[in-house]
């Protein structure tokens, strides 16, 4: 049985944890922070999520987590099989992490700590999130998924990178549901989904312990 490593708070944490719930694979989850020593052996980077396959050997990153699973539990696909359309899905992947979570990521410490973030930095992140908006109203069709009549992992992949960019949003004045199209009943969608629900219920849980680790 796989073992998911990291905790329910991070975002990366619960795209592969989406990704073993939705197919229905049994795992277990390590609930611990990077800092806990021999974290290191899991992840060399010490970045959350990491997994412990059935064969013992350890993966790290969020993305390479997410082509594992679909690798090594192919039923519930998340992937489609012909090229084209299955790189269409990386493609989507990267681009919500880069020009999206991302550029969000760097107003979480101003967020975390009320204070208000340098203009530059404000204008720096609005100019890589307009490459966002930009790139989701050309690719996606939220019809009723990302990419079509199909759940794929870019549904996934996009839903948690954005529960990041709702963090800085309101600091950066960008409203992504006005400005993408189709966005907000999607996310309204997929949050109604049980599996959904209940990765949401375990980050809600995880709240007050993370925030904790922060401030120590």
């Amino acid at each position: 049985m796989p073992t998911l490593h990291g905790f329910s708070y991070s975002n990366y944490y619960n795209m592969p944890k989406h990704a073993l719930l939705y197919k229905g694979v049994a795992f277990e989850e390590d609930l611990v922070y990077p800092s806990a020593a021999g974290y290191n052996e899991l992840s060399p980077a010490l970045k959350v999520p990491s997994l412990t396959t059935d064969d013992g050997k350890h993966l790290s990153e969020a993305a390479v987590l997410c082509e594992y699973i679909e690798d090594a539990y192919p039923e519930k696909p998340l992937f489609p099989s012909e090229p084209v359309a299955r790189n269409q899905v990386r493609q989507l992947m990267h681009m919500a992490e880069l020009y999206l979570e991302l550029p969000f990521r760097r107003l979480l410490p101003f967020s975390f700590s009320g204070q208000q973030a340098p203009e530059q930095i404000l204008n720096e992140v609005n100019g890589v999130v307009d490459r966002g908006v930009n790139s989701m109203n050309a690719l996606a069709s939220f019809s009723p998924w990302v990419l079509g009549d199909t759940f794929t992992m870019a549904d996934i992949y996009l839903y948690y990178c954005l529960s990041v960019a709702d963090m800085g949003s309101a600091m950066s004045g960008i409203d992504l549901n006005a400005r993408i199209s189709g966005l907000a009943e999607w996310r309204a969608a997929f949050a109604e989904d049980p599996v959904s629900e209940k990765v949401a219920a375990d980050t809600a849980a995880n709240r007050d312990s993370f925030f904790a680790y922060i401030k120590g």
